[in-house]
């Protein structure tokens, strides 16, 4: 079973879904065209370039390139993430990209070699793509978790100098206010777990389908990027 392609004006089409929140917006005075507009046709450019750059790359099929392609997407990521968060990447740039790299990383080749036991586990449409789904799905909580943390410390500074006062060691000023934004970051994917498959059906498992695999294949490789 192959996937079933879209045309070019069919396609144009789906633009048209656009008018409703256009017009209410326009009524209710919401004021966000512009903003919807700009990224709607940044997204409709920028997924259209990717679809030419990685036809290519998977045609390639290179380690090194396949590498640091996802190395960039990591790069754009944590941008992202410091951007989004108010902070300054001047101070967290460093730190969160090593980090970023690392985890991502460590966890696609994991899953490549020990999950799916690829022969390549550095083949193009794994890597890339496992990858993709990785960043995706964590930017959000990891948007969550450090706007909330630098937020919540400057909101509550007097008590972080508090326990600083007590005794305590910087590592546990800092656990409170770390332990209450890994909890707000969390919540949005547990939530999203918990009614996966009775809601919505989640982005890998209907990609896999699409692709013509079985709804049982699709689950395994669900259940493995959610973990």
């Amino acid at each position: 079973m192959e996937t079933i392609d879209i045309k070019v004006l069919p396609l144009l089409f789906s633009f048209l879904l656009l008018t409703v929140p256009i017009y209410l917006s326009h009524v209710f005075k919401i004021g966000f065209i512009r903003s919807l507009l700009y990224s709607v046709v940044r997204m409709a450019v920028q997924l259209f370039l990717i679809g030419i750059f990685l036809k290519y790359l998977f045609r390639l099929n290179n380690p090194y390139a396949n590498i640091a392609w996802l190395v960039v997407m990591i790069l754009v990521a944590v941008f992202s993430a410091i951007r989004n968060s108010s902070l300054k990447a001047g101070k967290v740039l460093v730190p969160a990209f090593v980090s970023f790299t690392i985890v991502t990383l460590a966890i696609v080749l994991y899953l490549n070699g020990v999950i799916i036991r690829m022969k390549n586990i550095f083949d193009a449409r794994y890597l890339i793509v496992l990858g993709g789904m990785l960043l995706g799905s964590s930017l959000r909580g990891n948007i969550i978790g450090i706007s909330s943390f630098y937020k919540n410390i400057r909101k509550d500074s007097k008590r972080f100098l508090y326990i600083l006062s007590l005794g305590a060691t910087r590592h546990e000023a800092v656990l409170p206010f770390l332990r209450e934004s890994v909890q707000l970051a969390v919540r949005p994917t547990l939530a999203s777990m918990a009614t996966m498959g009775i809601v919505a059906l989640p982005g890998m498992m209907t990609g896999v389908i699409m692709g013509g695999a079985s709804p049982e294949v699709a689950i395994k490789y669900q259940i493995m990027i959610m973990l």
